[in-house]
C-alpha cells in the first residue's frame, strides 16, 4: 500500500466513526460530515491503488527490457 491508500483508508475509517456518532446523537450535519469523509476516503484510495498498479506495471515493462 502506498501513503495514498493508507490515508484514503484513515479518513474512510475517520468517515465511519463521525456518521456513527452523529446517528448516536442525533446530528445530521455530523451524520454529513461523515458521509463526505467516507467518499473522499474512497476516493484516495482509488487513486492510490491505481497509481500503485501504474507504478507495478512500469516496474515490469522494465525487467521484461532487462530481458
Amino acid at each position: 500500500m502506498n501513503k495514498d491508500e493508507v490515508k484514503g483508508k484513515a479518513r474512510d475509517i475517520k468517515g465511519h466513526v463521525k456518521e456513527a456518532a452523529g446517528s448516536l446523537v442525533g446530528n445530521e450535519r455530523l451524520e454529513r460530515e461523515g458521509e463526505a469523509d467516507q467518499a473522499t476516503g474512497e476516493a484516495q484510495q482509488s487513486f492510490g491503488k491505481a497509481r500503485r498498479k501504474v507504478g507495478e506495471a512500469i516496474e515490469d515493462i522494465g525487467e521484461d527490457i532487462k530481458r
